[in-house]
């Protein structure tokens, strides 16, 4: 016999408070974020020419503007989830460059318990529900986790990214148009930088604003500029306002370029290093250096001490990943599987 659960009725929680202002603690946060991805990426990358790193590792050089943005202007509670160029990503919500590089590497003390590696950051301790290896597999997955918000009523919104090669799946179009019929508390980013793997978006669709797609739904969407930080800051806000506030979902084409290619295999043939030099010049980081200089946010100095700081960070978590242990063997079976008892439910 299956008795009824009785459940009090949740108030709907109200976390609406407009989009973050930009300060100059904004600015150095931003700074000391985006380099510490950069680096860590760098040194990732030397790692697995040496052969420390193994599998596939995609680098997120050239796209730090997009994670720090976005994490500046979210709440902590509010959920991300993206696809397998997520080590920028966990590391700007939070993740220690210790526990990256241990997953990386394998190791037990990994974010994933070194089960995941490159493709599968994740923490439930900072509501970063992963790197998915399945192009576009996160996209509905991305929406069921802001329906669970909206159901149990709690204010957050979720984060859904997918690249431009993603946009081109057709469970994009299912999910849209859930979203939308259930005004999910969703905002849909499309991290362009202009290549599924070596193909261009200019080969791959007669739609090449990737945002007009969400217009079919009546989704508001519309393209940032994904090489500053301050435009992705202020985008990511309002459309996580909007969702937010129970009109549904947003969806952003954020138009960045990443520096390396799709995966460390990738020989890169199919761009010029011109194209690669024009993007270079518009560096985020160095964008962000040049303000907090200009406007006189913090000296060379201070400058100087995060640079320190940062390689610092990134050195130790070589050391601790090195050192730390590898899974055993017995934890194969570990979190695969999760046992519920539904004590309402009686044979």
């Amino acid at each position: 016999m299956v008795k009824k659960k009785t459940t009090k009725s949740k108030k709907a929680t109200t976390k609406s408070s407009g989009v973050k202002k930009i300060t100059k603690g904004t600015y150095l946060e931003w700074f000391e974020s985006m380099l510490l991805q950069r680096k860590f990426e760098e040194k990732a990358g030397m790692l697995y020419g040496q052969q420390k790193i193994r599998g596939f590792c995609h680098l997120y050089i050239g796209q730090e503007a997009v994670s720090a943005g976005m994490i500046s202007a979210l709440n902590p509670e509010d959920k991300i989830m993206t696809a397998y160029r997520d080590h920028g990503l966990g590391l700007a919500r939070g993740i220690s460059a210790n526990a990256c590089m241990a997953e990386l590497f394998g190791k037990s003390t990994g974010c994933t318990k070194g089960k995941g590696g490159s493709m599968h950051f994740f923490s439930k301790e900072h509501n970063f529900v992963g790197g998915h290896g399945i192009v576009g597999a996160q996209i509905p997955m991305g929406a069921g986790l802001a329906f669970a918000e909206k159901y149990n009523k709690t204010g957050n919104v979720a984060i859904t990214m997918f690249g431009d090669g993603a946009a081109r799946q057709g469970s994009l179009h299912e999910t849209f148009n859930m979203a939308m019929t259930w005004k999910l508390p969703v905002v849909f980013v499309c991290e362009n930088n202009h290549y599924a793997m070596g193909t261009s978006v200019e080969r791959t669709s007669n739609v090449r604003d990737i945002f007009t797609l969400g217009e079919a739904y009546d989704m508001p969407s519309e393209p940032v500029d994904g090489m500053n930080v301050e435009a992705v800051h202020k985008a990511i806000g309002k459309a996580a306002e909007h969702a937010r506030s129970g009109k549904g979902p947003y969806f952003l084409e954020i138009k960045t370029y990443r520096y390396k290619g799709h995966s460390m295999s990738d020989p890169q043939k199919y761009r010029t290093k011109d194209e690669v030099a024009s993007y270079k010049d518009r560096d985020p980081i160095e964008q962000v250096r040049n303000i907090i200089l200009k406007k006189k946010y913090a000296t060379k100095a201070w400058i100087e001490s995060i640079e320190a700081k940062v390689k610092a960070i990134v050195e130790e978590s070589v050391k601790f990943a090195e050192e730390s242990e590898l899974p055993k063997a017995a934890e194969l079976f570990e979190d695969v599987y999760i046992q519920h008892d539904y004590p309402y439910i009686k044979d």
